[in-house]
């Protein structure tokens, strides 16, 4: 009785990974997206010109071309098409 559990628990883990293996995503692995948040001071953006906007927390999630700053001005990072996932 104690081994039919177990192999019932096993098989569902197995099939579950099966599953879950088929909805994984790709991802270009050229790119890697830190789930951080920069204390940025301020962001940029093409859009907007020169205009200090609101920053994102990081440029994963920011528009493509917007510019991450720090309060001295120095740019943290500048969001591209395959940063945005």
């Amino acid at each position: 009785m104690g081994l039919n559990k177990v192999g019932f628990i096993l098989l569902v883990i197995v099939y579950g990974g099966i599953i879950s293996g088929g909805n994984m995503k790709m991802v270009e692995g050229d790119k890697i997206c830190p789930q951080i948040c920069y204390e940025a001071a301020y962001m940029t953006c093409p859009s907007t010109g020169d205009d200090h906007l609101s920053p994102a927390c990081n440029c994963c999630i920011a528009s493509t071309g917007c510019t991450l700053y720090n309060s001295d001005g120095t740019p943290i990072c500048t969001a591209s098409s395959s940063s945005n996932i």
